[in-house]
């Protein structure tokens, strides 16, 4: 079945030659209206013209297909989303392509440099997505695709400033795809190696720009998938990129000399792990038991007993999940000092499959003695509070549900300022050692 984009508004920046030109013919082709906005400059940004958009433009009307043409630098993003609203009353796609370069060694590169890099690639990415944002929030629809490159990974000589501002976009993207999930607007990163403006003093056949155009095509289309992802494209090939970290090395009380002494733990990756977006966090919760579990066993301490910093003790045991929050609970008892910088509460609401409440956690942060007890925030209101099944959290915990899916499939619910949970997942993001 084809996949077509009838009805559907975008806005491709950079569309008058090179990777952008194809996107908008292909878009407008399968029924999309598409607003081509080119400012008409040379690969380092200089110059300028309204040929380039016209001329494409007239390539889609003439095919039968409906675009208009907008001049504005990308800076200027609320000037180009008025020109799609103006022609077409909406907008449901943003494709961040538009770009420059100003290569030179660090050594000669100029404060004007980088700054020009920095404009165009990561302030012009923001300034039109953020003036399409409230649209797409609006009609609870939105699919945004920003381009990155090979050099964001990697490093190249000659492009610290391209480097950094393609690797801040890549940031940028998942972010957005956080804030983006309960309004239905996915956000998303290409890593495109093609012909273009940029690229034309070794453009060759095998890099063609049609061949990164059927990905992003698809990035941008209802049915795809995923958000907050990062993908490549080139020479007909295709394939997605992850981050991985090795299991690392828990190091009590470490000194420059212990680092020293277990660098090879600590730099190995014999046993890489794919890090997953912040945003699953009810998982990563469990990502602190293995430093917990680790200083027990080291330390040779009792988990026995009572402690006023711990938490309860009798954790329901018709909720399976009690066996988790009683780990925390337990691990504070220990070393309260690995939740002490969150300075925040967060209530777990725990359902059966139908959705019937068996019970709440609530992790106390915030106190001066850290807890994890039964029942709703005993000081004022959590500062987030999530909903989930008793059975979805363990797979959660256990690796067997992907929490990204399950938050969009709306098997879990957050409510409160869920930025805090990046916060919290960065505290707890230790290695996992789940004993389930």
């Amino acid at each position: 079945m084809a996949l077509r984009y009838d009805n559907r508004v975008a806005i491709v920046t950079g569309a008058g030659g090179g990777l952008g030109r194809t996107y908008a013919l292909e878009l407008a082709k399968r029924g999309c209206k598409v607003v081509v906005n080119d400012l008409g400059g040379d690969r380092h940004g200089s110059a300028g013209s309204t040929s380039m958009a016209d001329k494409v433009v007239g390539e889609i009307k003439a095919a039968g297909g409906q675009a208009v043409a907008n001049y504005n630098s990308v800076e200027e993003g609320e000037k180009i989303v008025k020109t799609a609203i103006d022609a077409f009353g909406r907008v449901d796609i943003v494709i961040n392509n538009a770009g420059i370069l100003r290569d030179t060694s660090f050594i000669n590169m100029k404060e004007v440099d980088w700054d020009l890099i920095f404009k165009v690639h990561v302030k012009g990415a923001y300034s039109v997505t953020k003036a399409a944002w409230p649209y797409m929030k609006d009609q609870k629809y939105g699919r945004v695709v920003t381009t990155s490159s090979n050099a964001a990974v990697y490093g190249n000589f000659g492009q610290v400033n391209y480097s950094a501002a393609k690797h801040a976009l890549i940031g940028f993207s998942k972010s957005l795809a956080i804030e983006g999930a309960k309004y239905n607007i996915l956000s998303n990163t290409v890593i495109p190696t093609a012909g273009s403006r940029l690229t034309q003093t070794f453009m060759i056949d095998a890099l063609k720009p049609e061949y990164v155009t059927p990905l992003v095509l698809y990035m941008v289309h209802e049915n795809f998938p995923e958000t907050g992802g990062l993908f490549e494209a080139g020479a007909q090939w295709y394939g997605h990129l992850q981050y991985y970290r090795g299991e690392g090395k828990v190091l009590e009380n470490a000194t420059v000399e212990t680092i020293h002494d277990n660098w090879k733990a600590v730099s190995s990756m014999d046993k890489p792990k794919h890090v997953a977006s912040i945003s699953e966090q009810s998982a990563m919760l469990m990502e602190m038991l293995g430093e917990l579990d680790a200083k027990k066993q080291a330390g040779g301490s009792s988990s026995g007993g009572s402690s006023s910093s711990g938490g309860s003790d009798a954790f329901p045991s018709n909720i399976q999940s009690s066996a988790l929050f009683q780990e925390i609970a337990n691990g504070i008892k220990e070393d309260a000092s690995v939740v002490a910088k969150i300075k925040n509460t967060f209530t777990y609401i725990i359902t059966d499959n139908g959705g019937k409440e068996l019970g709440k956690f609530t992790l106390d942060f915030k106190s001066a003695q850290p807890s994890v007890y039964l029942g709703d925030c005993k000081n004022g209101n959590a500062a987030v509070v999530v909903t989930v099944s008793d059975q979805v959290f363990m797979d959660l915990a256990a690796g067997k549900e992907n929490p990204q899916k399950a938050f969009m499939a709306g098997k879990i619910k957050a409510k409160g300022n869920i930025m805090l949970l990046q916060k919290l997942q960065t505290v707890l993001d230790q290695k996992k050692k789940s004993k389930m």
